[in-house]
């Protein structure tokens, strides 16, 4: 990265305060841009979802990873469930979506409970193993919740062979030929069964076209790929050793606070359980963070204090930093180092993402701007004028800390901790009806990013960060770039 001729930097920059300007490319396609990271993590899209309770679990683990990213699962889940998530999440089709199954007798009501599970918002209906039929989301509109699914469900459903998808043609021949079968049908969404007729998954028409662009971020065995979160308090070496053992690929230390002393043992702590996964550690703003985070046993650092949707921190303590230059900051000292650091926080465009990229960042975390999602955890509201949304809350919020520290705290301690908080307790995140999905929200990012290292010459990442030609721009000059609403 370098700095656009005659602009000089007098303050921290946030990433409203820069652009991109272009530079000679001969880089013709997007397509012709590789978004694999260098950090050992095994990602093929340089996302990751952060480890916040309203967004991250089984079911955007295994979305994202299928696409390329990497989910982190929250810090306070027990144990015994993040072992149940992780085996889930191994077990899953890197090609295949899972699918939502009724049978013939369940009723509408039930449907409707589950579609919204995925963002295919259909269910496979099933007899005996074998599909006979599905069921939309639209086919239940304005009909009885008693009504059973045999009766609103399309019956002979386009099915598609599992031995059609893993054919010597190859993978990219045989979702072509699904995606044609299925076009020819006039059908969106199809069960994919196995030899005896028994469903394998589902597979829709955009995620055959999905399939074909991303390649899935899959671990030695080639299962699909996921991160876990220790805290700083209680046994972390029981914990990691138990993440360990449940076959996490990335271990994440976190804190709202890295740089401290509780941190530096958590990380020893670790480190003794020999663990052969990158080790993850954060938040830090500042060099010498990320120097003592690193001597302690990181791999790599978290960066960012108070740029996220759901933090108070800046306006509660003015404790932070405008999160661009911690990043190209943080991140040069981890290149001297040998390691790396991950941008977490304060992302709201696909632009962000790739400033963060060029700032030196391996992988941006995505926290907020994924709660809005089929697959976060929370569950799915309306409200009367139809809209829909979830509630999120902030990792450091009076309800996180409550739910992190319900079984080793006193009624009286944790009553204490409730009267501070530095980040949101519930917010409603409304799903965008364009991009309801996090694939949706993955296709709108990665288009950006593979633009951003087109206009950069850059086939790569590496690439991009060592050739973007970045400026210092005012409010004026970013709200020129904003789009006017339609119809000004």
């Amino acid at each position: 990265m370098r700095l656009l001729p005659g602009h000089t930097i007098s303050h921290d920059l946030t990433y409203d305060d820069v652009f991109l300007a272009p530079s000679y490319s001969d880089v013709s396609s997007r397509f012709d841009v590789d978004l694999s990271s260098t950090d050992g993590t095994g990602t093929t899209i340089p996302l990751v979802v952060a480890n916040m309770t309203a967004v991250s679990g089984r079911r955007m683990a295994e979305t994202v990873a299928r696409r390329g990213g990497m989910a982190v699962l929250p810090q306070d889940l027990p144990l015994a469930e993040v072992r149940r998530t992780i085996a889930s999440v191994k077990g899953r089709h890197p090609v295949l979506e899972t699918p939502v199954t009724v049978t013939p007798t369940d009723t509408v009501h039930t449907v409707l409970t589950l579609v919204d599970k995925r963002a295919h918002g259909a269910a496979v209906v099933l007899d005996q193993g074998r599909p006979v039929g599905v069921v939309a989301r639209s086919d239940c509109h304005g009909v009885d919740q008693f009504t059973q699914v045999h009766e609103v469900m399309s019956a002979d459903p386009t099915v598609l062979q599992m031995d059609a998808l893993e054919g010597p043609g190859g993978l990219e021949a045989a979702l072509e030929s699904a995606f044609e079968a299925q076009h020819a049908a006039r059908r969106r969404f199809s069960p994919v069964v196995d030899s005896s007729g028994r469903l394998r998954g589902v597979l829709t028409r955009v995620g055959a076209l999905r399939s074909s662009i991303y390649a899935p971020a899959l671990d030695d065995l080639g299962r699909l790929r996921i991160a876990a979160a220790v805290g700083v308090n209680g046994d972390v070496a029981a914990r990691a050793r138990g993440l360990l053992e449940a076959g996490a690929d990335v271990l994440v230390v976190d804190t709202a606070h890295g740089h401290q002393a509780k941190m530096i043992e958590a990380l020893r702590a670790v480190r003794e359980q020999e663990p052969t996964v990158p080790v993850v550690a954060g938040n830090v703003v500042t060099a010498d963070g990320v120097t003592d985070l690193v001597e302690a046993g990181a791999d790599i650092i978290k960066v960012g204090v108070g740029p996220g949707a759901m933090c108070t921190t800046r306006m509660m303590t003015a404790v932070g930093r405008p999160q661009f230059s911690a990043v190209a900051e943080c991140a040069a000292r981890a290149r001297e180092l040998g390691r790396h650091v991950w941008a977490d926080g304060g992302i709201r465009h696909p632009r962000d993402v790739a400033l963060a990229l060029v700032a030196g960042a391996s992988q941006v975390m995505v926290g907020s701007w994924f709660a809005g999602t089929f697959e976060s955890t929370g569950d799915l509201h309306v409200e009367a004028d139809g809209r829909r949304y979830k509630e999120s809350f902030g990792m450091a919020s009076a309800r996180a800390v409550a739910a992190r520290t319900a079984s080793d705290s006193s009624p009286f301690a944790r009553a204490r901790k409730s009267l501070y908080e530095e980040g949101i307790s519930t917010s409603r995140i409304y799903l965008d009806p364009e991009r309801p999905g996090v694939e949706d929200l993955l296709d709108h990012i990665t288009a950006g990013l593979r633009s951003s290292c087109t206009y950069a010459g850059a086939r790569t990442l590496a690439q991009f960060r060592e050739r973007a030609v970045v400026g210092l721009q005012s409010r004026a000059g970013y709200d020129e770039g904003r789009p006017l609403p339609g119809g000004w």
